[in-house]
C-alpha cells in the first residue's frame, strides 16, 4: 500500500472531523495577554488550558528580562553547540542552580524537554540494558523506550506489585546480557494529576539493583517544601539517581534541564547527540529562564496562592458531584461519560455561554465513552474565575446526563 493513501485511511476518530474542528476544538488560537482571562472568537474567557503555574508568563520582571536579554543579544548568541563554540558562563550558572536546587551535584542545561528526556534515556541505554517503565508515562518517554534498542518492559500504572514482577524479570536478562535496569517515572502524571510513588520505588533498591530517573515537569517549582519537586515532597530526593524537568510548566519558557551526579552528568554532555549536534540553547531565553529561577525560590508566595487555587477549585468540584479522580497536585482532570460529539458541543457550550475554556481530551487518548476535561490552575487565577468556572460546570454536567448534547451534529467552521 501507498504510505500517502494508508494515512488518509486511518485518520482516526480525531482526525475525521478535522475540517470541521480544526480552530475550535483541535488548535485553538487564544489570543491577547498570557493569564487567567484571555480571548478566543472575539470574546474574554476564564482560561484553563495554559502550563503558566506560577503566573511568571506576564510577570513584569519577566517580560522587562525578556526583552533586554533580546535587545541586548539578539536570538543568535551563542552560535554553534555549546561543544564547539556555545558556551557561555550564563549556561553554566543556570544548570549548575537548578542542579543544587533539586539536590544534584550537577545539571545539563537542554534546548527541549520532549527533545531532551529522549536524549537523555537514548544516551544513558545500550542494547544491553533492560528499562522498565510506568505504562501511562508521557508520550516523550514512550517515544524515546521505543528507541531502545534492547528489552523495554510497562508496569501498570503507580502499581508497585507490576513494577515489582517487572524488575524481577528484567533483572535476570539484564544479568544474561551483561547490562543494568533503568526504571522510570513521572514526579507528576500530567493527565491524571496524581504522583508517581517515589517512595514506593526506591524501597525497591533493597530488592533489586536499578537506577531510578523521573520526569517531573508539573512538580519542579509546585511540590515540595521549597518547590523542589516530586522527590522533595515525598523526601526521596538522595534516591532518586536522574531528576528531569522542563521549563515550560512552572516557568513558563522553552528550556528543561537534566540533573544527577557529576560523572554521569559529564557523560551526557560528551555523548547527548542532541545537544552536540545542535545549537545552544539562546542566550535571551537563558537568562529570561534566570529570571523566572530566581523569581521561583524568592517568592514562595506564588506557590502558595496557587495551591490556594487548586483546593479552593478542586473542592469545589467534589461538593459539586464531579469525579476529579485521585490528583493530588495541581492538575485537575474533570471526568465525565460520553461520546467524541457530546464532548465537542459540551465544549462549545462551555465556551460560547458560560464563557470557560479549558481542554478536551476524548478516544484514543482515553477509552471510548469517556471524556477528559483538563484544567491546569495558576496562582493569577482568582476566585471569581472559580466561581464562573463551577457553576459552568453545573450546568453542562446536567445538561450532558440529560442527553442534551446527544444529537450534536459538528458543522463546518465560519
Amino acid at each position: 500500500m501507498d504510505i500517502f493513501d494508508r494515512i488518509l485511511e486511518q485518520a482516526g476518530p480525531l482526525g475525521k472531523y478535522a475540517e470541521v474542528a480544526e480552530g475550535y476544538y483541535m488548535f485553538p488560537q487564544l489570543e491577547g495577554e498570557l493569564g487567567n482571562r484571555m480571548t478566543f472568537k472575539g470574546k474574554e474567557m476564564v482560561c484553563w488550558s495554559i502550563n503558566n503555574y506560577l503566573g511568571l508568563a506576564n510577570h513584569p520582571e519577566v517580560r522587562k528580562a525578556d526583552a533586554e536579554a533580546a535587545a541586548r543579544w539578539g536570538n543568535a548568541y551563542p552560535m554553534g553547540a555549546r561543544m564547539m563554540s556555545g558556551e557561555t558562563k550564563l549556561h553554566k550558572q543556570l544548570e549548575t542552580g537548578l542542579a543544587h536546587y533539586v539536590g544534584k551535584e550537577d545539571g545539563y542545561l537542554l534546548n527541549y524537554g520532549y527533545q531532551g528526556i529522549m536524549s537523555v534515556i537514548d544516551s544513558i541505554l545500550t542494547r544491553r540494558d533492560v528499562v522498565v517503565y510506568d505504562a501511562e508515562s508521557h508520550a516523550c518517554i514512550v517515544d524515546a523506550v521505543r528507541m531502545h534498542m534492547g528489552k523495554r518492559f510497562a508496569y501498570t500504572h503507580n502499581d508497585i506489585v507490576s513494577l515489582d514482577k517487572n524488575l524481577e524479570r528484567a533483572t535476570k536478562i539484564a544479568a544474561e546480557n551483561g547490562g543494568g535496569v533503568l526504571v522510570i517515572t513521572e514526579g507528576v502524571f500530567g493527565m491524571r494529576g496524581d504522583q508517581g510513588k517515589l517512595r514506593e520505588i526506591v524501597a525497591l533498591k533493597e530488592k533489586y539493583k536499578f537506577r531510578l530517573l523521573i520526569d517531573d515537569a508539573h512538580g519542579f517549582g509546585m511540590l515540595g517544601k521549597t518547590g523542589a519537586g516530586t522527590a522533595e515532597e515525598q523526601g526521596v530526593t538522595d534516591e532518586v539517581d536522574l531528576y528531569f524537568s522542563t521549563f515550560a510548566k512552572s516557568m513558563a519558557l522553552i528550556g528543561a534541564f537534566i540533573a544527577g551526579p557529576t560523572e554521569i552528568i559529564r557523560f551526557l554532555r560528551y555523548n547527548m547527540r542532541s545537544q552536540i549536534f545542535a545549537k545552544s540553547l539562546p542566550m535571551p531565553l537563558v537568562e529570561g529562564a534566570i529570571k523566572r529561577f530566581d523569581l521561583l525560590k524568592a517568592h514562595p508566595e506564588y506557590r502558595e496562592k496557587l495551591w490556594q487555587n487548586v483546593r479552593s477549585l478542586q473542592n469545589g468540584l467534589r461538593e459539586r458531584g464531579f469525579d476529579i479522580g485521585d490528583t493530588n497536585t495541581c492538575v485537575t482532570p474533570v471526568y465525565m461519560h460520553g461520546e467524541v460529539e457530546e464532548a465537542m458541543a459540551l465544549v462549545k457550550d462551555m465556551r460560547e455561554n458560560y464563557g470557560v475554556f479549558c481542554s478536551i481530551v476524548v478516544y484514543p487518548v482515553i477509552p471510548k465513552g469517556m471524556i477528559i476535561l483538563r484544567l491546569i490552575p495558576t496562582a493569577v487565577h482568582t476566585e471569581e474565575d472559580i466561581r464562573i468556572t463551577l457553576d459552568a460546570f453545573s450546568a453542562v454536567g446536567k445538561k450532558l446526563k440529560d442527553g442534551a448534547y446527544r444529537d450534536f451534529v459538528p458543522q463546518p467552521l465560519v
